[in-house]
């Protein structure tokens, strides 16, 4: 700081005229130094006449706005100071550096300012203004407690050098100190201008005092806002370089996400899920513990991978629908013909879900043979619904993890397949479709049907308990279908958790139906084909029912139309389509399928000893049963031939213990056994048979083989045998009266107790055929067997027995003689 001592007497009524250069918020002080640039063309035109005059002198004023880019004299302060350029620098943008030294307060008049030579900078006329200095004890306390607190304000500020704090504090007149000290303070500039102004030299220091006491109130408080920020950044940057280095680590270990992050995305997603609050709880301690493992720990993925799961299930997610019976009838309608029984159910639960906003979800099963629909049944109903579907095949399942999952303890495990896909459905009330139920098996893994038991129980599955989750989870709401071929290998206790709803084989009217309604137009969009192409007469549907095809469904029949579209498609493609496009009819229908490959209806074409046409009840529906017997001289040898079952078998040791019993009244001998041996053969001898409804059967076909008396070949029978002859009821009556249609039967002998089973049966079938209902072996071989004086001992014991057809009884069929 360099100061410059003025004889003011002198100097007292001085005026000057000079060149005005105007200061935008900077105010010049008497006795300072300040590096100034400037930029306007007024500015540095002003400038440049200072310097070329001999003494460097220009009048410095502040503009009072610095918006103002030509200010006029009502722009700018009355008061300024005549300053020194010192040193002048011109830059290489246009604009020149400037170092100014402050001499003395001048004030200008605005009426004598006028424009340069050059009509480019303004030239005023300024009257230095005088200044008194005053000395006392106030004046000393006041300077000293000035220079007290710059050395403070230094300390603080760092930017003020050392030098100039003592270069001030050698000055000892209150108003050069106060301009020595006032332009080293970052005060606004209106406020220096009014310092500027004061001419009393005790009230300038005061003012120049407390504005260096607020800028140290204020410079110690940004000093601490500064700590406490360098503190912060400092903590932020080591956070920042140790993250940098964890996914420099994790990078190059093949691990590309951060780990802090994964579990700060988990909290979030966390709390964006609903979910019970138990589960809740162990999720968030689950995410906790995340953050203490290391990630290359084994712990660490098996956590990271428990924690996804939960928050991947949608645990009160329900997917809105909008219940309307007569579309869901409809829907229904359109996918499948017939099934009556299970659309009736179905339209059922839909009236009372409307009306009731809570309900459990039921749980219905659908036996049948293959190819009936069950399953696209479920998809309809899912459809009608408006629900998502899932299907879970459950054909060969042996493991009950597959149904429960596997405990976190094990490698590699996951939850079982029920909570991976209502996680791929993302709905907590989807239409769940467990298929092939009946398929199941047990071994030492455990036995997944006893797993199912929680999983199809409606007052338990509402806490459904996984073994991966170990949570409970809600399965109430879902629509669980079962689909099962047969009920004989599902369990019980499975059983009586389910409503059991049978879909039966069709009838060839239904199919006939089915094959014109949906599956030809089907397959004629599948293979690329129009109606004006190809069209199936009635009578070659029929035919492929009934001699391409042999099924309780319709799945083979499918198979058939599609060939024939095959056919067709090809000739198309060749140019051999005929005018008219292709008709496929009964008599042509060889040209496009073979030769048939089944002969329709499978009814001897005359009666036979030894030779019994009985019905079974099998997974693809009714089925005629052939049975023969033959008896050779021996020694009391009995075999049974025909891949029999256990059951089976044990009904032919009956129908045998039975004839044994009644021998006597047969006419043989009581020891007829013994002189004989006896071949029971059942054929088809690769199709496993077993069942007990095949006895009465047996018992015809031995007695028929022993007393050398024919069987009627226009009737066929189904019941089970007792030691006393009695027959009992049995099942799948329906599917094996379709059979008996099938195969040109006419007459079925059947229990009973079986008679409740005839209202199942379609109506156009009870038309074809004879039902006689029987009670015992008397009544089964007066109605079977080929013979006027035997049928007159068995019909003698059964009034209802049916007569015996004239054409029947012909001469070689009589008896000839006994054994």
């Amino acid at each position: 700081m360099t100061g410059f001592t003025f004889d003011n007497n002198r100097f007292a009524a001085e005026t000057i005229r000079l060149p005005m250069m105007s200061l935008r918020e900077v105010v010049m002080f008497p006795r300072s130094i300040a590096p100034l640039f400037v930029g306007r063309e007024a500015s540095i035109k002003a400038i440049e006449q200072a310097v070329a005059a001999h003494d460097k002198k220009i009048f410095l004023v502040a503009q009072r706005s610095p918006e103002t880019e030509k200010p006029t004299s009502e722009d700018l302060f009355e008061m300024g100071t005549v300053s020194k350029i010192l040193q002048m620098l011109r830059l290489p943008d246009g604009t020149i550096k400037v170092l100014f030294e402050g001499l003395y307060r001048a004030e200008w008049e605005p009426e004598t300012m006028t424009m340069g030579e050059d009509a480019n900078y303004p030239m005023v006329t300024v009257r230095r203004v005088p200044e008194e200095e005053t000395h006392g004890p106030e004046s000393d306390a006041l300077i000293r407690a000035t220079q007290e607190s710059l050395e403070h304000y230094g300390r603080i500020n760092k930017k003020l050098a050392p030098e100039t704090i003592l270069a001030i504090n050698s000055i000892n007149s209150p108003g050069r100190l106060a301009d020595a000290v006032m332009p080293h303070l970052k005060v606004d500039y209106i406020k220096k201008q009014g310092v500027l102004e004061e001419l009393e030299p005790m009230r300038r220091l005061e003012e120049t005092y407390a504005f260096l006491q607020g800028e140290i109130e204020i410079s110690s408080i940004e000093k601490r806002i500064k700590n406490r920020v360098k503190q912060q950044m400092e903590k932020n940057q080591k956070e920042y370089y140790l993250n940098e280095q964890i996914k420099a680590i994790n990078k190059e270990m093949g691990r590309e996400d951060d780990p802090a992050a994964e579990a700060v995305e988990f909290e979030k997603r966390l709390d964006e899920k609903n979910m019970p609050e138990e589960a809740r709880e162990k999720t968030l301690r689950e995410i906790k513990k995340l953050r203490q493992i290391p990630p290359s720990s084994a712990e660490y993925t098996v956590v990271r991978n428990y924690v996804e799961w939960i928050l991947d299930l949608p645990w009160q997610v329900y997917q809105d629908t909008d219940l309307d019976i007569l579309a869901a009838e409809e829907i229904l309608n359109t996918d499948h013909y017939g099934l009556d029984k299970p659309k009736e159910r179905i339209l059922e639960f839909l009236a009372v879900q409307k009306l009731v906003d809570r309900i459990k979800g039921p749980i219905l099963c659908l036996v049948g043979p293959p190819g009936v629909g069950k399953t696209s049944l479920a998809k309809s109903i899912a459809r009608a619904m408006g629900r998502e579907f899932v299907r879970l095949s459950l054909g060969g399942v042996r493991d009950e993890a597959e149904i429960r999952g596997h405990r976190r303890t094990y490698v590699g495990a996951l939850p079982g397949k029920i909570i991976q896909s209502l996680k791929r459905v993302k709905f907590n009330n989807p239409v769940f479709c467990l298929d092939e139920v009946d398929k199941m098996s047990t071994d030492f893994r455990g036995d997944p049907s006893s797993a199912l038991l929680e999983v199809l129980d409606p007052e338990q599955n509402y806490a459904y308990n996984d073994h991966y989750l170990d949570l409970d989870y809600d399965l109430s709401k879902i629509f669980f279908i079962t689909t099962a071929n047969s009920l004989h290998s599902i369990p019980l206790p499975l059983q009586d958790r389910m409503e059991i709803i049978r879909i039966p084989g069709y009838l060839e009217t239904e199919k006939e139906q089915i094959g014109s309604r949906f599956l030809l137009p089907k397959n004629i969009e599948q293979h690329g084909l129009s109606s004006d192409n190809i069209a199936l007469t009635g009578d070659a549907l029929i035919t492929i029912i009934r001699r391409y095809t042999r099924e309780a469904g319709v799945r083979n029949l499918e198979r058939e139309i599609a060939s024939v579209c095959r056919k067709v498609a090809r000739k198309l493609v060749e140019g051999k389509e005929p005018e008219g496009g292709f008709e496929i009819t009964g008599a042509n229908l060889e040209t496009y399928l073979g030769v048939p490959k089944h002969r329709h209806g499978e009814m001897e074409p005359a009666p036979k000893v030894g030779l019994c046409t009985g019905m079974a009840y099998t997974e693809v529906g009714g089925e005629l049963l052939m049975v023969e017997a033959a008896i050779m001289p021996g020694t009391g040898k009995v075999e049974i031939t025909g891949k029999l079952g256990d059951v089976m078998q044990e009904s032919a040791r009956a129908a045998l213990s039975y004839l044994r019993s009644r021998s006597g009244l047969y006419g043989l001998k009581s020891d007829f056994h013994k002189e004989i041996d006896m071949h029971i053969h059942v054929p088809e001898g690769a199709i496993p048979k077993d069942g007990p409804s095949a006895g009465i059967t047996l018992a015809t076909t031995v007695i028929s083989a022993l007393l050398n008396i024919p069987v009627r070949n226009d009737i066929a029978m189904t019941g089970e045998i007792t030691l006393r002859g009695r027959v009992l009821p049995i099942g799948g009556l329906r599917e094996k009266l379709l059979a008996a249609h099938r195969g040109l039967i006419r007459t079925v002998l059947i229990p009973s107790e079986n008679e409740k089973d005839l209202k199942e049966v379609p109506e156009a079938i009870l038309k074809d055929m004879q039902i006689i209902k029987v009670e015992s072996m008397d009544e089964v071989l007066s109605n079977a067997l080929v013979c006027e004086e035997q049928a007159r001992l068995f019909c003698g014991r059964n009034e209802n027995a049916a007569p015996l057809s004239e054409s029947l009884l012909k001469e070689e069929y009589r008896l000839e003689h006994r054994h």
